[in-house]
């Protein structure tokens, strides 16, 4: 052998010994696909819903198969009565129900079918009695679709509204009167909040009973002054109109966007008895909120929540439903702003001499107790955490039911404690996230937990928190991730160089290798109080990405919540500021890390994620590789009034605040690659959003990538758009990342 060939064979010995082959692994595990995650949903756990506790507190009732209410005891989990079929009744039109209540004593049922959607909570559709004890099925009004239908509390009457005007419909003798009748499509609206007001103060029916059932509340929507936004509607798919085959039609709607006119609203009080209506006193401030309305434990009075246009101060009135005079018994300002979620919380006690509400008085949010005057009793709960969600008042035992953060910013626990702030109990067992909904009475719960290991997992407990059965354990999702390879999240926390901690999560490919370099997708959504660094159960497009060798990280920044009034509320005048920093801190962070490509860092986001990953794309630029935005805000002056004022003001008090943060002006600092997407029939963020800045990116000769959806709104949904829409997003990737 000459020394040549010795060297050559050498060589390749040496060349073989260092050539790294990956592990053979003679098990068979299966791929996640996108058909898995949005056409089959694979991986969508099983969960508990649609119970209702009935009066007794003992049992609960449930719908099954959309045909038949069935009754079951919360104490044995079995089987006590079948209420309702659907085949009592005898009617070929109604082959299923979709959703129902009971009147007083649990013998009626109202229901409805035929739901038209309007916007995210609001829906016309035809509505049904069907009596228990006679077995006679009574439709509501045979003159035209109704929305809100709801049974007095004598179960003598229905209210609903059609056409924007108010009408009872008497059970007993049939007939159907109508209360209000200026009622107008664009102009004026009874019973029902306006657009703004039902997507941003989350509700649907701006009408209460009182508590005999002789009077009705109700708020009048002046939106005369508000002005038109107008969307088209072309012929599509789904929904299908043909109608718009040749001419696209143009729907049109009110929407105050911000610093512009609100609707003016009043409150009134139609007495059943005399057919008056009086009108309610809430001031002669018209530019001003009223979120709620609820009446007290006595019949003839309603409170009233008034809430200014800056939204940092909240009144609770009191006015007499006869005379219509008010007093105010409760103020609270805030420098920055009141949230809306304070405005459920606020509940009268059966004793009329007390109530509880929810406040961040003290830098966090915790329950307080009043006197009907309005003077403290105490502060409830107490502590450097907030609490997240209040369940309830139990009278008896005088315990009041809540969730919190206490534990960690991460999880979520029930606790009760006792009404003077004593023998605070966690009732939550696991650690993780815990939501629980109790039975009338509170002697039992449902308690509904997940973690980032364990998919919905939703038990019966007593009032003490013992457990009683288990009602979802999702065994069968959990043994068809046995035949995926997967890494589940990893939490983890990091100083900014502002010398802020955050918290995060990270999702690293399963046959990780730390000596690799791997690209990172960050995944945010940042609205002010919004989290998406919690322990909890999801499953998806994440690990679909993990799969094909990306690491897929989230860090929650300033202004998000669980962790106090300060850190949430540090973003006021300046949405978008801050929370860009800190996802520009998390990629630097993320591109520290040894076994990260700092080059191939992207980052993607939906409705405020997609307005950050275009803050992202812009302002840091030199940190990103490509990004997403799906639905993005563009300019905060496109958007509603109340979400965008209770956190910027308006743009005419705060013009920088406004234009330092907008993404549309900062088109020209673009590098990476940049796709948008957006629906077409957005109500809620525009595509004006995205039109708008794809013409700046046009003019500033950027090349983006775009994905429009006919007819979708913000939630582009419906038929395979929502696979289409994460092939569009997982190529994007792909190709670019």
């Amino acid at each position: 052998m000459t020394n040549c060939k010795k060297v050559f064979l050498l060589l390749i010995v040496l060349l073989f010994n260092n050539i790294v082959f990956p592990q053979i692994d003679n098990e068979k595990y299966n791929k996640i696909t996108l058909q898995d995650i949005w056409g089959k949903y694979t991986f969508y756990p099983k969960s508990v819903y649609g119970l209702m506790s009935m009066n007794d507190g003992l049992h609960y009732t449930v719908l099954e198969k959309r045909k038949e209410i069935l009754e079951y005891s919360y104490k044995t989990g079995k089987k006590v009565a079948a209420i309702f079929n659907i085949d009592q009744i005898n009617n070929d039109t109604i082959k299923s129900i979709t959703n129902y209540e009971f009147n007083h004593n649990e013998t009626k049922i109202l229901f409805y079918i035929n739901r038209e959607r309007i916007y995210r909570r609001s829906f016309t559709a035809d509505y049904f009695i069907w009596d228990l004890n006679t077995e006679k099925l009574i439709p509501v009004s045979t003159n035209g679709k109704q929305r809100i239908a709801t049974f007095s509390p004598d179960g003598i009457h229905i209210a609903f509204v059609r056409d924007n005007n108010i009408f009872i419909k008497n059970i007993v003798d049939g007939t159907e009167k109508q209360i209000t009748d200026d009622g107008k499509f664009n102009k004026i609206i009874n019973g029902a909040p306006d657009w703004v007001y039902e997507e941003e103060f989350e509700y649907n029916r701006a009408f209460e009973w009182s508590p005999e059932g002789n009077y009705l509340a109700y708020c009048k929507f002046d939106e005369s002054k508000v002005k038109m936004f107008n969307m088209t509607l072309f012929e599509g798919s789904h929904p299908d109109i043909k109608k718009n085959a040749l001419y696209p039609e143009n729907y049109a709607f009110k929407y105050p966007k911000a610093g512009e006119d609100n609707s003016i609203v009043s409150v009134h009080v139609f007495n059943l008895k005399s057919a008056k209506t009086t009108k309610m006193d809430i001031g002669d401030e018209t530019d001003q909120y009223i979120p709620r309305i609820r009446w007290t434990h006595q019949n003839n009075i309603l409170s009233i929540i008034r809430l200014n246009r800056l939204q940092n101060k909240v009144e609770i009135l009191l006015d007499d439903a006869d005379e219509g005079n008010s007093k105010v018994i409760y103020t609270e300002e805030n420098k920055y702003y009141i949230d809306e979620v304070n405005f459920d919380n606020f509940i009268f006690l059966k004793d009329n001499k007390h109530f509880i509400l929810t406040s961040e008085k003290s830098g966090f949010l915790h329950i307080y107790f009043y006197n009907i005057n309005g003077s403290l009793v105490r502060q409830v709960t107490k502590g450097n955490w907030d609490v997240t969600n209040y369940l309830g008042y139990d009278s008896k035992n005088k315990l009041i039911y809540y969730i919190s953060a206490e534990t960690s910013p991460l999880r979520r626990n029930v606790y009760s404690i006792n009404i003077d702030g004593t023998e605070k109990k966690k009732l939550s067992s696991q650690e993780g996230t815990n939501d629980a909904v109790f039975s009338e009475g509170f002697k039992y719960y449902i308690n509904y937990f997940s973690n980032v290991s364990t998919p919905n997992y939703v038990t019966l407990n007593n009032s003490k928190g013992k457990l009683i059965r288990v009602l979802e354990d999702n065994h069968q999702l959990k043994d068809t991730l046995k035949s995926y390879k997967y890494n589940t999240k990893e939490f983890f926390t990091f100083k900014t160089s502002e010398n802020v901690e955050l918290n995060g999560w990270i999702i690293k490919p399963y046959n990780f290798d730390k000596n690799k370099k791997y690209p990172v997708l960050m995944t945010q959504y940042s609205g002010p109080n919004s989290q998406k660094a919690i322990d909890s159960w999801s499953f998806g497009w994440n690990q679909l990405l993990s799969q094909k060798g990306y690491i897929v990280a989230c860090v929650d920044g300033r202004g998000t919540g669980a962790r106090g009034e300060e850190f949430r509320k540090m973003t006021y005048l300046q949405l978008g500021k801050y929370e860009t920093i800190d996802q520009i801190e998390a990629a630097k962070y993320f591109g520290s890390l040894p076994y990260v490509d700092s080059a191939r860092i992207g980052i993607w986001g939906w409705s405020y994620g997609g307005f950050m990953t275009l803050l992202c794309m812009t302002k840091g630029a030199d940190y990103f590789k490509a990004g997403i935005a799906v639905a993005p805000v563009t300019n905060w002056r496109y958007y509603d009034n109340i979400y965008t004022e209770r956190f910027m003001r308006t743009p005419q008090e705060n013009p920088k605040g406004y234009d330092d943060n907008s993404p549309i002006n900062y088109v020209d600092k673009l590098k990476g690659k940049l796709l948008i997407c957006h629906g077409t029939a957005d109500d809620n963020v525009h595509v004006q959003n995205s039109v708008e800045i794809i013409e700046k990116l046009v003019q500033a000769n950027k090349q983006f990538e775009m994905q429009f959806y006919p007819n979708r709104n913000h939630s582009i949904y419906g038929g395979n758009t929502r696979l289409h829409l994460f092939t569009r997003m997982t190529n994007f990737i792909v190709d670019n990342l």
